[in-house]
């Protein structure tokens, strides 16, 4: 069985057919899908946080942290 060699490739230069169809399918959703994203972000409601003032001054360390 032999290696496969550039000039074997139909479309080498190129892209033509099923495979331009497929790259432009996947770059239009991959632009919808970040619109989609950009539009949900921006609705998101930000005046719904919990603020806490609570600071956190001492970690304990040789407490076991794993209950089990």
């Amino acid at each position: 069985m032999s290696e496969p060699r550039l000039e074997d490739i139909d479309d080498y230069d190129t892209l033509k057919g099923k495979k331009k169809k497929v790259v432009w399918i996947v770059i239009i959703v991959g632009l919808v899908l970040g619109a989609i994203y950009s539009i949900a972000y921006n609705m998101y409601d930000y005046e719904d946080k919990v603020e806490t003032n609570d600071i956190v001054k001492e970690l304990p360390v040789n407490q076991n942290i794993i209950t089990r």
